[in-house]
């Protein structure tokens, strides 16, 4: 990765051709999301309100929260590590999301180490210029707060890596390292259940390089961290009620309705749509057909990959001191990806609603050096001259699918970048929404799902919101006291999507007294605040 060079009688190491070049592309993507950070875009939403409030919350002394508010399956790591910034700051969209990218130039960094380490040093810049790269599904789920994705992939990088630098004795001490890997796999576990399959994979690998060592400290310390790690996800479920443990939760949600799909439609949704959204390759709408290419060849290339790897490691044992370790991350990263796309794939939402699921495919990015690495080598021993005919010919495939891939992705976070203003106007209107409540003198007030904790986060608490669905019933109220404390206020306000369902219960309720008791009507809400609360459920 450097050189030596001299420095006033010291020497230090000096970045290569390739180091520079992922360094430069590596900023270029920070930049991008940089600014799309301070813009808050993607727009923010009432779930990430939810870890903001917690965050909110942390910093105060107020709660210690294990898992998101009403839910008990997803880690609230993210609301911790935004907590010491709101404290200083104050809450706000850029100051939420700023731990975000940290851990995504994290990310990307270890991606660029590991990948250098077991592939080659130019694929790896090619790696960092297509994860520099994202359009709007992809940057929602590296800068949104809302739970898992973006600091387990570091993590599983991380583990990954400890386990190369074990098995090149790199690593002075190796219980140290080996207590760390653990306490990054209890982490992850605790904080999205999502990555289980990559950390099995990456669990495998440490073991077999750890083989003699188990039985050691090194077995020790490796149990003892994944035990702190994962202790508040223990330490919850053994308090939780029958039937509200992880397990259950996460098994409920995954049911759909009904009967279950075919499996043909199962796989053309997480292939087809799937995989090319959570890698970069269409806009948040869905694909095209032409953009849906990679989807399809995206197994036979973990196949390639699969077998490159078992070559290159079967090369490596026949020689005293092969490289073993190399292929066998690779394998890792291969299994990682089949095990995470067996799982969505058995889901049914994977067919019902493809679009909003591909988000549970986002891990897929840790694969890509090992998905994309059959087509480099193709196309490299094409340049080089070193294969025949068919060879040239396979490569010359290899690198228009190769150019092709990151013309896509460019191409998608362009239009993406060019189409920012209505995001940019919907996140105004919600902060002129919330000046428009605070200026009515409102401090407790209902609304829907997606309005409430938004609206809350905007006024740092100042203004409390209870939920209601479209009926004027209760809803999902993730925080309980802020529907308590609704709940006791004499005259409440409403706040409420013009014309939807739970406006037009509103202002069948109120009947003539609905004109008079109409605040405002702001960036497509209504403003309520009637002479008597409207409590249909009582």
């Amino acid at each position: 990765m450097s050189t030596p060079v001299q420095d006033r009688g010291r020497r230090r190491p000096a970045l290569d051709r390739p180091a520079r070049a992922a360094l430069l592309l590596g900023l270029a993507g920070f930049g991008y999301r940089l600014v799309l950070t301070l813009l808050t875009v993607p727009v923010s939403n009432s779930d990430e309100a939810t870890f903001g409030l917690a965050a909110l919350h942390i910093a105060a002394g107020r709660e210690h929260p294990v898992f998101l508010y009403g839910q008990r399956y997803m880690g609230m790591a993210e609301a911790y590590l935004a907590a010491p910034l709101v404290a200083v700051a104050g809450p706000s969209w850029p100051v939420l999301r700023l731990p975000m990218l940290a851990l995504w130039a994290l990310f990307v960094f270890l991606a660029y180490r590991l990948t250098r380490r077991i592939c080659a040093p130019w694929y790896a810049v090619l790696v960092v210029g297509l994860l520099a790269l994202g359009p709007e599904r992809v940057v929602r789920d590296q800068l949104q707060v809302v739970g898992g994705r973006p600091e387990v992939k570091p993590a599983v990088l991380l583990i990954l890596l400890v386990a190369v630098g074990l098995a090149d004795r790199r690593v002075r001490s190796r219980p140290l390292a080996a207590g760390a890997a653990g306490l990054l796999a209890g982490l992850a576990v605790w904080s999205d259940w999502l990555i289980v399959p990559y950390l099995a994979a990456a669990g495998l690998l440490l073991a077999w390089v750890l083989r003699r060592e188990l039985l050691g400290w090194c077995g020790a310390t490796l149990a003892a961290g994944f035990a702190v790690g994962a202790a508040p996800l223990v330490a919850d479920n053994l308090r939780a009620p029958p039937g509200q443990d992880s397990l259950s939760v996460l098994r409920r949600i995954s049911q759909v309705a009904g009967a279950t799909p075919p499996l043909t439609d199962r796989l053309r949704g997480g292939l087809l749509e799937g995989v090319p959204l959570a890698t970069g390759l269409c806009p948040v709408d869905g694909c095209a057909h032409w953009q849906q290419w990679f989807g399809l060849f995206y197994p036979a290339l973990l196949a390639a990959a699969a077998v490159l790897a078992l070559v290159a490691y079967r090369r490596a044992a026949a020689r005293p001191a092969g490289d073993q370790v190399g292929p066998a991350a690779q394998l890792a990263l291969v299994a990682g990806a089949g095990l995470t796309l067996a799982a969505y794939v058995r889901s049914p939402l994977a067919a019902t609603d493809p679009l909003n699921n591909a988000r549970y495919l986002s891990v897929l990015q840790l694969s890509l050096p090992v998905a994309l690495w059959p087509l480099w080598v193709a196309a490299r021993r094409a340049w080089r001259g070193t294969a025949g005919a068919a060879g040239r010919l396979a490569g010359a495939s290899a690198t228009a699918a190769l150019a092709g891939l990151a013309a896509t992705a460019l191409a998608a976070t362009a239009l993406f970048g060019a189409g920012l203003e209505p995001s940019r106007v919907e996140e105004r209107q919600a902060r002129e929404l919330a000046d428009a409540v605070r200026r009515a003198g409102l401090r407790a007030v209902y609304g829907e799902y997606w309005t409430c904790n938004r609206l809350v986060f905007n006024t740092a608490e100042s203004v409390v919101c209870g939920v209601l669905d479209g009926r004027l019933t209760p809803g999902q109220n993730r925080y309980p006291p802020y529907w308590r404390q609704v709940g006791r206020a004499e005259r409440p306000g409403y706040v409420l999507v013009a014309d939807g369902p739970a406006d037009r219960r509103l202002r069948e309720l109120l009947g003539p007294r609905a004109g008079p008791a109409l605040l405002a009507e702001v960036g497509g809400y209504r403003v309520y605040h009637p002479e008597t609360a409207v409590r249909p459920w009582r």
